[in-house]
Parts: C-alpha cells; sequence; structure tokens
C-alpha cells in the first residue's frame, strides 16, 4: 500500500477516535471511510491492536517533528525552549493521544496498548516499527532534551557547557509536561520557561 494511502487510513481511524471511544471504533467503519475494504485495512496493519499502534506511533512522530519545528526558529535558545514548551501544552490540549503518552494517563475512550514491543510478522515496515516499542512519559523527556541539545549546541562546544545546557532543556521539558497535566493561564507556559532558564541562554547562537 502507498504511503498516502496508509496515511488515509490512519486519519480515518482517528477521526473515529475523536468521535467516540476506541472499543467501539470498528475496522470495517475505518476501512469505508478510507475507501477501502476491511481486508486492505487487516493487510496493513495486521488487527485493531496494530492500526492503534500505528496511530499512536503517528502522532508521537507528529509532536516530535513539531518539537524539531519550534527548536528551528530564528531566535536565541531561552525562546526556542520556551517554544517548544507552548508547542507540547498546546498540542496537548487538541490531541488526546498526545496527551495520553505525555502524561501516562491513559482514558478509559482511548485504545489499551502495552508500551513494549509486540510480535509482528507484518511485511510492511511502517508496521514493524509500530509493533515496536512505543514511547513512556520519561522517553519523550530524553528525546526531546537530547534534540533540544543538539539544536542548540554551537559547533565546538565544551562538554561542560552541554552538560549545563541538557540540564536546562530537561528543565524547560518538565516545565512543559507539568504544565500540561496543570495548565497555567494563557502564556503561563512562556514566562514560566523564561522565568526559569539561565540568562545565558538568551545569547545570540554562534
Amino acid at each position: 500500500m502507498m504511503p498516502a494511502a496508509r496515511e488515509s487510513l490512519l486519519d480515518a481511524a482517528y477521526t473515529a477516535l475523536m468521535r467516540r471511544p476506541w472499543s467501539t471504533v470498528r475496522m470495517v467503519d475505518v476501512a469505508a471511510v478510507a475507501g477501502v475494504s476491511r481486508q486492505t485495512l487487516y493487510n496493513e496493519f495486521g488487527s485493531k491492536e496494530g492500526l492503534a499502534r500505528a496511530l499512536v506511533r503517528r502522532e508521537a512522530d507528529g509532536y516530535l517533528a513539531g518539537v524539531e519545528r519550534a527548536l528551528a526558529t530564528p531566535v536565541d535558545s531561552r525562546e526556542r525552549l520556551a517554544a517548544t514548551a507552548e508547542w507540547t501544552v498546546a498540542v496537548s490540549r487538541s490531541n488526546l493521544l498526545v496527551r495520553a503518552m505525555l502524561t501516562g494517563c491513559w482514558s478509559e475512550r482511548l485504545p489499551a496498548l502495552t508500551l513494549s514491543a509486540v510480535p509482528s510478522s507484518s511485511l510492511v515496515p511502517a508496521q514493524r516499527r509500530a509493533d515496536g516499542p512505543l514511547p513512556a512519559p520519561s522517553d519523550f523527556v530524553a528525546l526531546v532534551r537530547d534534540r533540544a541539545v543538539a539544536a542548540l549546541s554551537p559547533p565546538g562546544t565544551a562538554r561542560a557547557d552541554t552538560v549545563e545546557l541538557a540540564r536546562s532543556c530537561e528543565l524547560a521539558v518538565r516545565l512543559a509536561l507539568s504544565c500540561v497535566a496543570a495548565p497555567p493561564r494563557e502564556g503561563g507556559v512562556t514566562d514560566l520557561v523564561r522565568t526559569a532558564l539561565p540568562r545565558q541562554l538568551s545569547r545570540p547562537l554562534v
């Protein structure tokens, strides 16, 4: 199946999940919305659980892609981390799956998935990846921290400076996750990160 067709099936599954609990979502309905047969859907994902894992993996990838965009904004390090925190809180408000992944709190309306890898016999590379381990909240902290350090470290940065930068990046991520659990007032995420992070992060990047 072409990647675009797989995306259409995942879009249909996501739309169904936004309308009703995952336990009531039927594979036949997802296939019909995407304009394919139910057998085609099973061929691509293997099972309803496989579809759910693929959907969770896609939403996780989408969140991390947004992190990369926030870190690429042409401003100083502190503002980039503030933008990353804002993105984290914003996407958690609009996407139930991202919120569940970031907090570890999966409601009954969402798929009940194990985060560990599951046996996979799929011939579809994207599905084999989805059947692998899914990220837990602690994984997201490390993933976003490491991406931030890579994006914000000027060439030739000393290891000691990288250690301090990693601490600041992790602090920004953890502040963002705290705001996901207990949303602040509008604009509060940015103010919180700006206040908490060292002022030297405001110097222009080389």
